[in-house]
């Protein structure tokens, strides 16, 4: 299994970054390839100061080795090995009416102390961050979403909708992050799926991303801004910096495990600001937006 999804992710972070170079129409992705110390390693490539993407990234990671000792804690396990792999991307615009965007899809493997697979499992996602609203572009988003889940259980979009939600919701701000997607996670063997089932949606959900996102982008990249647009779009990026660097469970296993921390913190926006007791004009769509982060909506 785990041969199969790396093959999947270094195929899907060739065409996902192809796609973004040709929307972009300027900067291209600049790789940089990695070697972790305690085993494995990967490619992160970043694109940066085009024409629609300020900073960005598409990485790939595959890392092996003893599972570091805060994290057996946190599984429970005793002198564990573990392979984990994974395709991450952010893609921050420069344009304030056209979205961040988050996603990654990941398998974890764990072993005893002979090499023999004990737990298993895939986790993933992929959701919207506006800084402006257009309810037409999160309806396709979660759309599209709700498409690739059906194919394989009417029930999964319900159910990793509301996961979405409840993950990235800022609780020391009580709103949401964005505007949502999918989030799953310890997605394992059970009677009613098979590894293989779990594959099967994965890749499904990873094959939709651009589906998702690239139309969004493709009618909001020309419209025109302000500068007032483009302050409010870095008030709400030092939101998005909140909660990588104090609720994301990606974020700080990369910093547990020792990971690269170039790669982990290429989610962070290049330009941000934190204003002291900041409130948008009720009425205004800076207003609307944080109306709907505080209470998410159903938007299919």
């Amino acid at each position: 299994m785990k041969e199969k999804f790396v093959a999947y992710i270094k195929n899907l972070q060739n065409e996902i970054t192809s796609a973004l170079e040709a929307i972009d129409g300027k900067a291209k992705f600049k790789e940089d390839v990695w070697k972790r110390t305690e085993g494995g390693g990967g490619q992160t490539r970043v694109i940066e100061n085009g024409n629609v993407f300020e900073k960005g990234g598409v990485n790939i990671s595959e890392v092996h080795g003893k599972l570091p000792e805060s994290m057996q804690a946190y599984f429970g396990v005793k002198d564990a090995d573990f392979f984990a792999c994974g395709l991450s991307l952010v893609l921050h615009p420069k344009s304030p009416m056209v979205p961040t965007v988050h996603a990654n899809w990941r398998y974890f493997e764990m072993y005893d102390a002979t090499g023999n697979i004990v737990d298993s499992w895939f986790g993933g996602g992929q959701d919207l961050t506006p800084y402006y609203l257009f309810e037409e572009d999160a309806i396709h988003f979660h759309q599209v979403c709700k498409t690739a889940c059906n194919k394989h259980n009417p029930a999964f979009y319900e159910t990793y909708k509301k996961r979405c939600d409840d993950y990235f919701w800022n609780a020391h701000r009580d709103e949401a992050r964005g505007v949502g997607g999918l989030f799953f996670d310890y997605l394992k063997k059970t009677d009613e799926m098979e590894m293989q089932d779990w594959y099967n949606f994965v890749t499904e959900i990873g094959d939709s991303f651009l589906e998702c996102y690239i139309p969004i982008v493709e009618k909001r990249k020309s419209l025109s801004f302000s500068e007032e647009n483009r302050n409010w779009q870095e008030i709400r990026r030092g939101r998005y910096v909140e909660f990588n660097l104090v609720h994301d469970k990606g974020t700080l296993f990369g910093l547990k495990t020792n990971g690269r921390i170039e790669s982990i913190l290429m989610s962070l926006p290049p330009h941000v600001q934190w204003k002291y007791d900041y409130h948008p004009e009720a009425g205004s769509e800076e207003y609307k937006l944080v109306e709907v982060l505080k209470n998410p909506k159903d938007w299919v």
